[in-house]
């Protein structure tokens, strides 16, 4: 007897994604402007002959369907435009009963019969209410041919017959049935309305949870209600129907976020030792490195969009965790995230192909640490070293070239004397006097002068000739570089400089143009090294076909051979050879 009700018991449960799928438009998550559109054209009596629902999976394609079907058979809409569940339409799709509502699975109906029995069903007429509603699922399962056979119908079916096609894979369906159909894209459910449609049914269930435990949950799932629900179900076994962030992060191997804010906390530190220390305990955890580096990188990127106002909206994350990013990110500097942004990437990207992938992890987090702390190479900014007074001082071309882009500003000079991108090297330190602060003012305006002239001379040795030598070796490197196409384009004429460093190249032709177009950025990136000039550019002309000297048949070849040596003829001739093969 006790056996046979638990039985009874098990039996009764239903899964929270059945339990809870929607049953009318305004209970739908996430998806409001599909069904704010579909309310619109059965108000306004403008409902398509067939309908395409794609999107991911779980965002509520097949419940729309199946609302969309009840409410147009239903014969007391409200004003809501929401069905009444209590017509006998309502009642028969309610109690799975209904004659007039068909759902087929593609998956498992796919051939040219099927759809031919389901073309043959389509000329009855509705029992009850005014359609028959034919839901097919998953329809790019269908085959090539059972596609063709249903375009007719689709296009042309009787007045009561409506289609609802719903994929999960757009791109499988045949552009003649895409053509046929009112497209609806279904988008993933976001994070916060999955936590607060999870709350929901915590609440309706008696269910004690944490708001952070629920949002893990809902960026777990993807974007995906139903997996969302599937895993909340799991959860509640596991924690007895108390859901915390601890249990969620046990039962579902996530890394806590506790671990990433301690690594950063320590790479702004530039604490090495805890930093190994920490990521060992990572490993002996069971966490793989790979997803340790590519949350890190997430971490990193929550830490970018907390540090301004405007970007705070794609921190999808609970209020008390949302305040610890806002508050460690007020440490972070907008250089170091961006570098480490990039040493993550980097890492991300070569971890698959090499053999010490610990090492490489190791090697990322020291070189992140580092960041912002190497005095020797700092943020890698191009300096040279001028001589004043029998004294050498180092100074930042990059600042200095900012600082004479606003040389209308009469306080620039004054900048200058405190920029610490121009580094005095003065010896032992004295307390400053009115004569040395003066002294100091001189040597940087001199310093100034210097890197002026340093400049100039710099854009000076741009000229024609130094063009032309670099431009050779442009050729001979897109010829290493595999790039045959763009070689010959570049040797076919001589560029030609024009006003403000702009450089004037002739092609003979169109295509010659969309190559040179291409591969313009390898073309000026390769000269503004080489010239050391960034103001380096350069523009194209079609030239007449005839002006350009270069062969292109095999006649014309052997005439300008011939012009080189005439002998060839004769030997021609003795050897009967035609120049035109």
């Amino acid at each position: 007897m006790f056996r046979i009700l638990i039985i009874i018991l098990m039996s009764d449960f239903i899964v929270s994604a059945r339990k809870y799928r929607p049953t009318n438009f305004d209970s739908v998550v996430g998806q409001s402007s599909i069904t704010s559109t579909l309310k619109n054209a059965i108000k306004l009596n403008q409902l398509a002959q067939s309908f395409l629902f794609c999107g991911p999976r779980g965002v509520g394609k097949t419940s729309c369907a199946r609302i969309l079907a009840q409410t147009i058979n239903c014969q007391n809409i409200s004003d809501n435009i929401e069905a009444c569940n209590d017509c006998v339409s309502c009642k028969s799709f309610n109690e799975k009963a209904s004659f007039n509502i068909h759902e087929l699975d593609a998956a498992s109906n796919n051939s040219v019969d099927d759809i031919r029995n389901l073309v043959d069903q389509v000329r009855f007429a509705p029992q009850i209410g005014s359609y028959n509603i034919y839901i097919i699922d998953e329809v790019h399962m269908l085959s090539t041919s059972a596609f063709n056979a249903f375009l007719k119908t689709l296009e042309e079916p009787p007045g009561h017959a409506k289609f609802i096609l719903a994929t999960t894979e757009k791109h499988k369906i045949i552009p003649t049935i895409l053509s046929r159909c009112q497209i609806f894209d279904f988008k993933r459910v976001s994070v916060n309305d999955i936590a607060s449609h999870l709350d929901f049914v915590a609440t309706s269930e008696g269910i004690e949870t944490e708001k952070e435990a629920l949002h893990l949950i809902a960026q777990k799932a993807d974007g995906a209600m139903r997996d969302s629900l599937s895993i909340f179900d799991r959860l509640i076994s596991f924690s007895d129907k108390n859901l915390t962030y601890k249990s969620v992060v046990e039962h579902l191997n996530i890394l806590d976020y506790d671990y990433y804010f301690k690594v950063t906390d320590s790479l702004l530190k530039n604490d090495i030792k805890q930093l190994l220390n920490i990521y060992n305990e990572i490993l002996e955890n069971g966490f793989d490195g790979h997803q340790f580096i590519n949350g890190l990188a997430d971490h990193l990127r929550d830490l970018l969009v907390s540090k301004d106002e405007s970007t705070i909206s794609l921190l999808e994350k609970g209020e008390i965790l949302k305040d610890r990013y806002l508050e460690q990110s007020k440490k972070c500097d907008l250089d170091f995230l961006l570098a480490a942004l990039n040493l993550c990437n980097e890492c991300d990207v070569q971890y698959k192909t090499i053999n010490n992938q610990r090492l490489l992890i190791e090697l990322t987090l020291m070189r992140i640490s580092s960041i912002g702390h190497d005095d020797g190479q700092k943020k890698n900014s191009k300096s040279f070293v001028v001589s004043i007074n029998d004294s050498k001082r180092e100074v930042s071309i990059d600042k200095i070239i900012e600082e004479k882009k606003m040389e209308e500003n009469p306080a620039v000079l004054e900048d200058i004397t405190t920029t610490p991108a121009i580094k005095l090297d003065l010896g032992v330190k004295k307390k400053p006097s009115l004569i040395s602060i003066n002294r100091s003012f001189q040597e940087n305006q001199q310093i100034v002068k210097d890197c002026d002239t340093h400049l100039i001379s710099k854009e000076m040795e741009f000229s024609e000739s130094k063009l032309l030598e670099k431009w050779q070796e442009l050729i001979l490197f897109a010829k290493e570089q595999g790039k045959s196409n763009l070689s010959i384009a570049l040797a076919g004429h001589q560029p030609k400089i024009l006003e403000d460093f702009l450089i004037e190249f002739p092609l003979s032709n169109a295509a010659q143009e969309e190559i040179i177009s291409d591969e313009k950025f390898l073309v000026l990136d390769y000269l503004r090294n080489q010239l050391e000039n960034d103001k380096v550019d350069i523009i194209t002309r079609i030239v007449a076909a005839e002006k350009s000297n270069i062969p292109y048949t095999n006649k014309d070849k052997f005439k300008k051979m011939l012009d080189e040596n005439p002998k060839l003829e004769s030997l021609r001739i003795k050897l009967g050879l035609d120049p035109e093969y």
